[in-house]
């Protein structure tokens, strides 16, 4: 086989196989151990775009659910710009508040608090939990989706962000607003550090098409 050629986006099936896994179904795997991070980054990759530094090191004091538009500060990436990132309305239905709410009554600063860092990164266990490492299969493999495909291309953690990339970008052309989907990739072809119309970026990021709508954060914490 190829070495990798790169990145790819999930394709559709895979999507929805990644988030009909385990993670997100009733039965916990032999020998599993759970973490909450474990439900919650890959959906918040696949509906913010964020890498996964950034969503690990994502503060309470960063995330605003109580304004009209709710939103997502991301702004820990040296090579991607600080950007505010409307929450999709699928993370709430997956139980982002009621979330939130556990966080702050264990008395956490950090939305993912049991998410540790190895070597400095966050991304570095995050990274062996979905892809592997050696031996060691990740969730990716747990369900039965190849990390390199027959034509050489990689798909692993990141991918969701391209995922992203990919939907917002139709909505951002169908809204005639390319300097939105700029902003909320984190490009430094959007020259300005804030964008005034987040009701434009919000009706953006509603383009990202939801996948397993039956997930919610108090299934997985009821798994058995």
């Amino acid at each position: 086989m190829k070495t990798h050629l790169g990145r790819r986006p999930f394709t559709s099936m895979e999507l929805h196989t990644l988030f009909s896994g385990y993670v997100y179904g009733d039965d916990k795997q032999a020998r599993e151990q759970p973490k909450h991070w474990h439900f919650w980054l890959p959906l918040l990759a696949y509906y913010s775009g964020g890498f996964s530094d950034e969503l690990a090191s994502l503060a309470l004091s960063d995330i605003d659910i109580t304004s009209t538009i709710p939103v997502l500060h991301l702004h820990t990436h040296g090579k991607i710009k600080a950007r505010k990132i409307p929450i999709h309305p699928h993370l709430f239905a997956c139980g982002l508040s009621e979330y939130i709410d556990f966080v702050r009554t264990q008395q956490h600063s950090r939305l993912l608090f049991d998410l540790p860092a190895k070597s400095g990164r966050y991304s570095e266990k995050a990274r062996i939990w979905f892809s592997g490492e050696g031996e060691r299969a990740g969730y990716m493999q747990k369900c039965h989706l190849p990390t390199v495909d027959q034509q050489g291309h990689k798909t692993a953690l990141s991918s969701l962000r391209l995922n992203f990339e990919q939907s917002i970008r139709i909505s951002a052309m169908q809204l005639n607003c390319k300097p939105g989907f700029y902003y909320l990739m984190g490009l430094k072809d959007y020259p300005q550090d804030d964008f005034a119309d987040l009701r434009t970026l919000q009706k953006i990021v509603r383009g990202v098409r939801i996948v397993n709508a039956h997930s919610h954060w108090r299934r997985f914490c009821a798994r058995s």
